[in-house]
């Protein structure tokens, strides 16, 4: 089966499962997004890498990865191969430059350790015909036609406890918050941090 590569192109909370995030990955050179809803946890651990945030101590992915670095073991690659009833499944593939093995992972769990290990994700075209959107355009306004299985509405995060304060404060706050290992704290931070960039 051929394989599609996919990007990460977006996560966000979730506004109708309390905890739960929306992590949006993009076909590349395409126009199909495929949705996946995850637990806040994972969302910490793929933002905190994707924003190169360091926290005080490893989590439990970043452990991973230094064990596996420990005894020369790479992760060459993703795969979300299956879907069945709502639920993804994944791989990943693992070499120590001798031999290659497959290793049965959650899908957030596989895609926070493929950030770390700066890997491909990829999928296959059956999946995306089930469980992908496609968008016109290039923004994200499709996000707000989600239904509530597995392809989630996602929203953006409020941070309007972080408006009035200014960005040296806002950098300050975000030191202090990762320090105290309150990653999501630390997120809505960022998150207030990226849109005033972006403005």
């Amino acid at each position: 089966m051929k394989k599609i590569k996919l990007d990460i192109v977006g996560l966000s909370y979730s506004q109708t499962q309390s905890g739960a995030y929306a992590l949006v990955l993009g076909e590349v050179n395409g126009r199909r997004r495929l949705p996946i809803i995850i637990g806040s946890f994972e969302a910490q651990a793929i933002a905190i890498e994707i924003e190169k945030m360091t926290p005080s101590r490893p989590l439990t992915h970043d452990l991973f990865k230094n064990f596996a670095q420990a005894y020369n073991i790479t992760i060459q690659e993703i795969i979300i191969y299956n879907l069945v009833d709502g639920i993804f499944y994944a791989k990943l593939v693992c070499s120590d430059g001798k031999k290659t093995i497959e290793i049965d992972a959650r899908t957030s769990d596989a895609i926070a350790m493929a950030v770390r290990f700066d890997c491909s994700i990829y999928t296959y075209e059956f999946i995306l015909s089930t469980a992908g959107i496609v968008i016109e355009g290039n923004d994200f306004v499709y996000l707000e036609n989600m239904s509530d299985t597995t392809e989630e509405k996602a929203v953006t995060p409020t941070t309007s406890g972080y408006a009035s304060l200014s960005t040296d404060e806002l950098k300050s706050k975000l030191q202090e918050a990762l320090s105290e290992e309150a990653y999501e704290k630390a997120a809505k931070i960022r998150d207030e941090l990226n849109r005033r960039k972006a403005s």
